[in-house]
């Protein structure tokens, strides 16, 4: 039996909206984790569709390519803890398969872009960084950096908010506590800098959002952006994510109680990292009813273009989406992902190699499947993925 899509991860927060956006648009799936926590819940309300779950420990990468020979498809989206993807790129390269995930730290990343040449030799295509940011972020960047002779310096980041003060997990809590603790690196006049956490701050005001603080972090797009786009003059990357103050508030309590500790601890005979335990209990945690959130991603972009100084805010706006209320504005990564995957299956994506997504996926054919999902793209401040229709500014900005 072959099935169009393997999920990877799917009983986690983005694959859970990864499978239930494909079985939604009619697709058969195989979704597969070590937990099997709400995606049995999500496998029995589609029942009649064609999905079925299958346990797998990513760790066992001749588990992942046995799992892989018989699903009988030719995509996978990865949304799996970012530490597995390197396993889950050999496996795809064992059994001729191609593969999206939603990124992984530098280093991680850096291994993932060197199997360039193995995915190309197999014609396949791999990206890696197919979520929000990195995702949207990257392709939005391509999009802008087009409309430059010279690139000088590349910000990028997001800003969200939700309508009350009530705590929702934004995304990876593993991957925010290390946002948060972890010294951020960023490029400065082409040299890799490494800051303090917390160092650089900075407050703007966010259409859809409103004035929020914004603090530095490390992620991948600051290797990403500087590989590709360091011929064209690309000397400064900074990444910087932002938090409503609710929010704020609860991860710096986590971190006060030191569950962002890596450090094994013995519990009643078995050795767990604090942080490692979050994972399941988090995942308990609904969206209270009524809950609604937005978020802007932006990448704000500096050059040269006819020998005069330019610049370009891109931003994308993600709104509260019916029938996705309780995924809250989670829903650009995992939407984001089933885009790329879908652009590779049906051959709007045709390079084959191992990229980010600046590298190969077209940006106005995405920028569509966005709006198609009422996400609006916004170049210095004007609409560009709407098809010249008319639309109001959003007007989510919370008032408590």
């Amino acid at each position: 039996m072959k099935y169009d899509f393997v999920i990877l991860g799917a009983d986690g927060m983005q694959g859970l909206i990864v499978a239930k956006d494909l079985l939604l648009r009619g697709y058969s799936i195989i979704t597969a984790d070590l937990y099997q926590t709400k995606i049995r819940k999500l496998l029995r309300k589609f029942k009649n569709r064609k999905a079925v779950f299958k346990r797998i420990d990513l760790r066992n990468t001749e588990e992942i390519i046995k799992l892989l020979k018989k699903s009988g498809s030719d995509v996978v989206i990865n949304c799996a803890d970012m530490y597995w993807n390197v396993n889950v790129y050999k496996a795809c390269l064992a059994v001729n398969m191609n593969c999206v995930d939603l990124g992984s730290w530098i280093e991680l990343t850096r291994q993932q872009l060197n199997m360039n040449k193995k995915f190309k030799k197999i014609g396949k295509t791999a990206i890696t960084g197919c979520g929000s940011v990195p995702g949207i972020g990257n392709v939005m960047l391509k999009y802008a950096s087009e409309k430059f002779d010279q690139l000088e310096s590349v910000d990028v980041g997001f800003a969200w908010d939700s309508n009350m003060d009530k705590f929702v997990v934004p995304f990876s809590m593993k991957s925010i506590l290390e946002e948060f603790t972890y010294d951020p690196r960023l490029v400065e006049n082409g040299q890799w800098v490494q800051r303090k956490p917390l160092e650089i701050v900075r407050e703007r005001n966010y259409r859809a959002i409103g004035k929020q603080k914004c603090f530095l972090v490390q992620h991948p797009e600051l290797f990403t952006f500087y590989k590709y786009f360091k011929d064209k003059g690309l000397k400064n990357v900074r990444f910087f994510a932002g938090f409503p103050e609710h929010s704020l508030v609860k991860i710096h309590s986590l971190i006060d109680l030191g569950f962002h500790s890596d450090k094994p601890l013995k519990i009643e005979g078995a050795k767990i990292a604090p942080f490692d335990l979050l994972a399941p209990v988090l995942k308990k945690l609904d969206s209270p009813e009524g809950y609604k959130e937005q978020e802007n991603l932006w990448v704000d972009v500096a050059g040269i273009k006819n020998s005069k100084k330019k610049r370009i805010l891109m931003e994308c706006i993600v709104p509260p989406v019916k029938g996705w209320e309780d995924s809250g504005s989670n829903i650009d990564t995992g939407f984001s992902a089933v885009i790329m995957a879908e652009m590779i299956k049906d051959g709007r994506i045709s390079q084959n190699g191992s990229f980010a997504p600046e590298a190969i996926v077209p940006p106005q054919e995405f920028f569509k499947e966005l709006w198609k999902r009422n996400f609006v793209v916004y170049e210095n401040g004007k609409t560009i993925n709407t098809g010249g229709k008319q639309i109001s500014e959003p007007q989510l900005r919370y008032s408590r």
